[in-house]
């Protein structure tokens, strides 16, 4: 007896969307955070992020079905409080990740978190990640990267967030901005 031993085709990538919900900074907070990342001492090795790409991630979603877009757009609709994010600590993690993040987090940005989670398990989303970890990626391979003092702490006035797409070849796209 003959079997098929050939393996399905693997799904069409366009039909994929690589999502994520965020914080957006404005072009003040952006300018600031990128003119940060220019006193760093940066090693050959290090890969900066663009400033266009800056941005805080809460939730990786990752590759999602794009007919479930619409669903997560209105899923994702929770109650949100304007709040106030001071970056003011800058380092790199054992994963040659460098970041610049809070000392504190703020209230409101942890209850934002945990809302978007439920919101997500109601959906049936999995994420890459639960813990909440806020922090704006400056650069990667970074090993060695030092940071400078952070004299004046960069203020982010945090007024919504937004469902955006990792696109293959051009950056980020804000699909939609809550609230």
């Amino acid at each position: 007896m003959l079997r098929n031993t050939m393996s399905s085709p693997p799904p069409d990538p366009a039909s994929f969307a690589r999502l994520f919900v965020g914080l957006w900074p404005n072009d003040a907070v952006r300018d600031a955070v990128h003119a940060h990342a220019e006193c760093w001492l940066w090693t050959a090795s290090s890969r900066r992020v663009p400033r266009s790409k800056l941005h805080m991630t809460l939730h990786f979603l990752g590759g999602v079905p794009r007919e479930r877009v619409p669903e997560l757009v209105r899923g994702l609709d929770v109650p949100f409080v304007p709040f106030a994010l001071q970056l003011d600590r800058g380092e790199v993690w054992s994963n040659q990740v460098a970041v610049l993040q809070p000392r504190t987090t703020p209230n409101a940005l942890t209850a934002l978190h945990g809302r978007l989670q439920i919101a997500l398990g109601q959906l049936q989303q999995p994420t890459a990640r639960e813990a909440l970890e806020p922090h704006v990626t400056l650069a990667r391979k970074a090993k060695g990267a030092r940071s400078p003092p952070l004299l004046e702490p960069i203020t982010w006035r945090v007024d919504g967030y937004a469902l955006i797409e990792s696109l293959p070849s051009a950056g980020y796209r804000v699909l939609f901005e809550y609230p």
